[in-house]
Formats: C-alpha cells, sequence, structure tokens
C-alpha cells in the first residue's frame, strides 16, 4: 500500500516540484498551501507523515506543529519540518515542540529530501 505525505508549503514552484517528486517515488500526496488547510488535511486525510514549512500565511509552521500534536488523530505522525529558517535557536524550538527532524530547505536535494522521508517512515 502506498505511503501518504502531506506536504503543508505555501511557495506553490516549490510545492508542486515535492509534489512531482514523491508521486514519482510512488507515495500518494496531499497538498496544503496555509497552516490551517494543513491541519484540516492532516486530520481528515490521515497522512503517514508530514512535511512542514514554517513561514505561511494564516497559520505559521509552529501554531500547525503545536495543534497537531494535541489532536489524538495526529499527534501520532511524524512531523519533518522543512524551512530556511536555519539558525539553532529556530531548530531547537521546531524539535522541542514536537517535530521529529528540522530540515534546511537550502541544503536539500529532492532526492536527499526523499531519503529523509524514507528513513523518518522506517523509523515508525
Amino acid at each position: 500500500m502506498k505511503k501518504k505525505i502531506l506536504i503543508i508549503e505555501d511557495e506553490v514552484y516549490l510545492l508542486e516540484m515535492y509534489k512531482m517528486k514523491f508521486e514519482l517515488e510512488g507515495y500518494k500526496v496531499l497538498i496544503a498551501r496555509d497552516g490551517q488547510e494543513g491541519i484540516k488535511s492532516a486530520v481528515s486525510g490521515k497522512p503517514d507523515i508530514i512535511l512542514l514549512d514554517l513561514v505561511m500565511p494564516i497559520k505559521d509552521g509552529y501554531q500547525v506543529l503545536e495543534e497537531l500534536k494535541e489532536k489524538d488523530e495526529t499527534k501520532k505522525i511524524p512531523v519533518l519540518i522543512l524551512s530556511n529558517l536555519g539558525q539553532a535557536d529556530e531548530i531547537k524550538k521546531g524539535i522541542n515542540n514536537g517535530a521529529d527532524k528540522y530540515l534546511i530547505k537550502a541544503n536539500m536535494t529532492p532526492n536527499q529530501l526523499v531519503r529523509e522521508v524514507k528513513e523518518a517512515l522506517e523509523t515508525v
């Protein structure tokens, strides 16, 4: 059965690129363009893993992470933060708020991102 990934990202170009890459790798891909939509998609779509941007409209990634970890139906879903905020305090905040991993967009090729997701899914 195909693993389901939810990508919460407001940059349309990146969203489409990641979506295409993960579909080519055999994943079922759900997408959301803002934090509020992301929470709804996580609850209704029941993804196996979530890729979460931090800087987004309506609700930022930290607010989304907090809500996901509070809800019974989403608190066990692994969340990988994918952001360009690379400062140590941002990374620490993301991990302390419940993210399973913090990845910096600028340092990740799509292939590396797929590997990170596969690794995270193996440890679930």
